[in-house]
């Protein structure tokens, strides 16, 4: 039991502060050899450098990494678990040194947008842009996470949503209505449906998570339904996908009725790979697709040559499919 005159032992706290990138770069390069010279070698260190830094790095954590053999090493259990987090995040590092190093003098736009609208609308129409200014590097960062412009490296958003805060200070391209459309092929295969009821006699194809994301359920076929005056009607089967370039390329191949977003399928029905059917029977929708810019980007030239750019491509889209902006909304954000 303790007394005044034999204090209980304590353990020393661990320390906080940060570790040496020198230290972790030691430490993969020993886990990756299991030895301490092949790994000085691949660092251009002595041995007794690399071996100073695993011993700091153990000193730090307080834990040891490694067990010390005659010829080898292994990894304790405690090296392992910080061998599978370090590594990703050491790679993410030097990928980005790399990205920096090729881009350092360089003209270059960064674009955070959804893969659907990458692939079908921006994508198709970027070599215009190329051709007229080659000297501007473009990156798509293609992700349904939303990036933050203020603390990113990335210049514009291009987003897809309703009128709110988090598209405040943000230029309106265009909205969108839904239109049914098929394969010519299917519907030469199967015939045109004339009216709504005419849909029971097909597949129709949806987002599987229409009606459990926010915002999706005004592009499900139960609210077209709705609006048609059929609520209770059943296709013959139903085709489910994640994402709207998979929804039209389903519809492309022939497999069903799709229920599209206008402004990604206007060129597919220009070039009639894809047929409207019953044109007289689109949907509304209040969702718009919005351009973004970040507040360190705005004044690049760059950077507004490709917002003037997108503003013409964006033109072109209203035109093909009718749409009349409220001018309320087209706030410039450059």
């Amino acid at each position: 039991m303790a007394n005044a005159s034999n204090p209980p032992l304590s353990r020393p706290l661990p320390r906080s502060r940060p570790v040496g990138l020198g230290h972790w770069r030691a430490f993969l390069a020993v886990a990756e050899h299991l030895n301490f010279r092949a790994a000085a070698e691949s660092l251009s260190l002595t041995q007794s450098a690399v071996s100073r830094q695993i011993q700091a790095l153990e000193d730090e954590i307080g834990l040891p990494l490694f067990l010390r053999h005659t010829r080898a090493v292994e990894l304790t259990g405690s090296g392992a678990q910080l061998l599978r987090s370090c590594t990703p995040a050491i790679e993410r590092i030097d990928a980005a040194v790399r990205l920096a190093r090729q881009s350092a003098g360089r003209k270059s736009v960064a674009i955070t947008t959804w893969a659907s609208f990458a692939s079908m609308w921006l994508i198709p129409r970027m070599e215009d842009f190329q051709r007229v200014h080659p000297d501007i590097d473009i990156r798509i960062d293609a992700s349904d996470l939303a990036v933050d412009l203020d603390t990113s490296d990335v210049d514009l958003a291009l987003r897809y949503g309703l009128p709110g805060h988090r598209m405040q200070g943000g230029q309106r391209l265009f909205g969108e209505q839904l239109a049914v459309v098929a394969s010519p092929w299917l519907l030469k295969a199967s015939g045109t449906p004339k009216m709504p009821a005419d849909l029971a006699h097909f597949t129709l194809i949806e987002a599987g998570d229409a009606h459990r994301t926010a915002n999706l359920e005004w592009l499900s076929w139960r609210r077209w339904f709705d609006t048609q005056g059929c609520g209770q009607l059943q296709p013959k089967r139903w085709l489910y996908f994640n994402y709207a370039h998979q929804i039209v390329q389903a519809a492309l191949a022939g497999q069903g009725l799709a229920l599209a977003r206008m402004p990604l399928i206007a060129d597919a029905l220009a070039s009639g790979d894809l047929v409207e059917v019953m044109p007289g029977h689109r949907l509304d929708s209040p969702l718009a697709y919005w351009l973004l810019t970040g507040p360190r980007s705005s004044q690049r030239p760059e950077i507004q040559a490709f917002c003037a750019w997108l503003a013409l491509e964006a033109e072109s889209t209203r035109r093909a499919i009718g749409d009349m902006p409220d001018p309320d909304t087209l706030a410039s954000p450059y």
